[in-house]
């Protein structure tokens, strides 16, 4: 990365900056912490920071923005020096604009939104990545039936989130209609919520989902960065939002998606990590996740940034390494209530948003999940209305994907792809921050001169539609022996099999469900490691068959052993 320049210094006098941790209500109410100061305040003396703010004077003096004033991105400063304490904590901006200041050729391409691809467009339609029937019905009794999109620009992920059918069950909706899909800015310019005094967080239109949990929006953004503890652990008066708070409450609370501070040190200007799950993932000791299997794998830097009472973490980067920044959102992760599958009790959530596992990182490819959700982990999403039988549901699984495959192991990095260097106005090189399909900019991406320089545009392309076409096709076989199975289970439990018998097939549908099921969640169908994609879609329909098997073999027993009673029934 060039260079931030004057970059704003988010968080620099005051990790005590906000507004007083009062209730949650009233918090989301106030504007104070997420609106930009209005007006630039007087520079302060750091020295006077950096006697309360040890974390901040280290990062801060040996990085690029030593010379950034804590008044570039905090407000109150004057009042707070003059009486230090929870009451006068200035305000942190943490808007977009707050380094786009300085870094314009950056917010601007940030700002750009990728109109290749419709707003609000369906997985289940039928050209998509999961299209119906079999959607549907194999997801059956998951949320995401309600609705399930393809990615947008990342200047609309918190509005897209926030409206989505699934997440709040049709409660907030654009100020004017459709026409939020055309708007940029902060969400609630945009967005209104049509129920302002509900206190519960339910549907209020017909077919939505109220699936939406505060550890969900932690992808969304980090606007609350300074009000929730590492793991999103309720600290009592501490913190202001925690796995169990009221989401629509947390959601008034934030602005901006994707802030850019998710990546980019504000004190240091170094490379970062703040999703709390997956610092943990890469520091838990079991050292299972591909980031400890990679012998050259970015080393870390944890910091504790908690001086508010509660525990907070941030972990610096040595060099830049996309599979991590990206990794904290485009990444496999647990944000939900769920089950436990050694708990035989399945008529309700057994593992609930007080529990840690309802925010954790596998940082694990496919092929290692069942065992790590069913034996390690011993957590499942939902149960399927057909079968009952427990169930798992993919994120969003592209940096584990990305790791081992070809383009990984040649080099080549997601900002390569997908956010290049290009030359700004002034001439001068920056990083795009518009994330996008290199098939929208494949002279700066695949046809540069380190990559597939003697290609054409439309090779390109054609290679990149083949391997995503073959994907699809695999994908396909797989969910048509996902549902035959399904079928199968149910004629299994119609025809009184025993319980052993329905519970080995259930097994089996999980297995096949994950190899399938991850590639739905998954972004680029298959492109990003096909050879991947062939063995997981491919070992799916092979679990799906055994499963298959094991209720006809029990069916044929059943039928046998009938048979011989039948024949020496006397005749009537």
């Amino acid at each position: 990365m060039r260079k931030w320049g004057m970059m704003t210094l988010l968080f620099f006098v005051l990790i005590f900056a906000g507004v007083w941790l009062g209730s949650a209500d009233a918090q989301y109410k106030a504007e104070g912490s997420r609106k930009s100061p209005a007006a630039k305040e007087a520079n302060v003396k750091v020295d006077d920071c950096y006697m309360c703010h040890d974390p901040i004077k280290s990062l801060h003096t040996g990085g690029k923005h030593a010379k950034v004033n804590c008044a570039s991105c905090h407000s109150g400063l004057a009042k707070h020096l003059a009486n230090p304490g929870p009451d006068t904590r200035p305000v942190t901006d943490t808007s977009w604009e707050a380094c786009g200041t300085c870094h314009r050729d950056e917010i601007e391409s940030f700002m750009k939104v990728a109109m290749h691809r419709p707003a609000r467009d369906e997985k289940s339609q039928l050209t998509n990545r999961s299209p119906n029937p079999f959607w549907d019905k194999l997801m059956m009794g998951h949320g995401f039936t309600k609705e399930h999109n393809l990615t947008r620009s990342h200047v609309n992920m918190l509005p897209d989130h926030l409206v989505v059918d699934r997440a709040y069950g049709g409660r907030f909706q654009g100020k004017d209609g459709w026409n939020y899909i055309v708007e940029k800015g902060k969400a609630w310019d945009l967005l209104v919520d049509t129920q302002p005094t509900a206190t519960q967080h339910k549907p209020f239109i017909p077919q939505s989902a109220a699936a939406a949990n505060p550890v969900c929006l932690q992808c969304k953004s980090q606007d609350q960065i300074l009000k929730w503890s590492y793991m999103g652990d309720k600290v009592e008066g501490k913190t202001t939002w925690d796995r169990t708070s009221f989401v629509p409450a947390l959601a008034k609370d934030l602005q901006h998606g994707l802030n850019c501070f998710y990546c980019h040190d504000p004190h240091a200007a170094k490379p970062r990590i703040v999703r709390d799950a997956l610092i943990q993932a890469l520091t838990r000791p079991q050292a299972d996740t591909l980031w400890h299997k990679d012998p050259k794998h970015t080393n870390f830097q944890v910091i504790d940034m908690g001086l508010r009472g509660f525990t907070r973490k941030i972990a610096i980067l040595e060099k830049y390494d996309t599979r991590l920044l990206c990794g904290q959102c485009h990444v496999e992760y647990n944000c939900n209530p769920g089950y436990d599958p050694k708990n035989p009790d399945t008529s309700h959530y057994t593992v609930t948003m007080t529990d840690q596992r309802t925010n954790h990182f596998p940082y694990k490819d496919v092929l290692g999940l069942y065992d790590h959700y069913v034996n390690q982990v011993s957590f499942l999403d939902f149960k399927h209305t057909l079968t009952g039988g427990l169930l798992w549901k993919a994120q969003h699984p592209e940096s584990e994907t990305y790791y081992n495959s070809k383009h990984a192991k040649a080099g080549v990095g997601c900002a390569d792809c997908h956010t290049p260097k290009l030359k700004g106005k002034g001439g001068k090189m920056y990083t795009s921050h518009f994330a996008v399909s290199p098939r929208v900019q494949l002279k700066e991406t695949c046809l540069s001169a380190k990559c597939h320089a003697t290609w054409t545009e439309e090779q390109a392309k054609y290679s990149i539609d083949s391997i995503k076409a073959y994907g699809k096709g695999k994908m396909r076989k797989a969910e048509f022996w996902l549902a035959a199975l399904i079928d199968k289970i149910v004629e299994g439990k119609k025809a009184g099999l025993d319980a052993d018998t329905i519970k080995k097939a259930q097994d089996q549908h999980l297995r096949a469900h994950i190899l399938w099921e991850y590639w739905t969640a998954e972004n680029s169908d298959g492109f990003h490691n096909p050879e991947l994609a062939r063995e997981s879609l491919t070992r799916s329909v092979d679990e799906s068959q055994k499963g298959i098997k094991i209720i006809d073999d029990a069916l044929g027993v059943k039928t046998a052993s009938a048979a011989p009673a039948a024949a020496h029934a006397p005749a009537k």
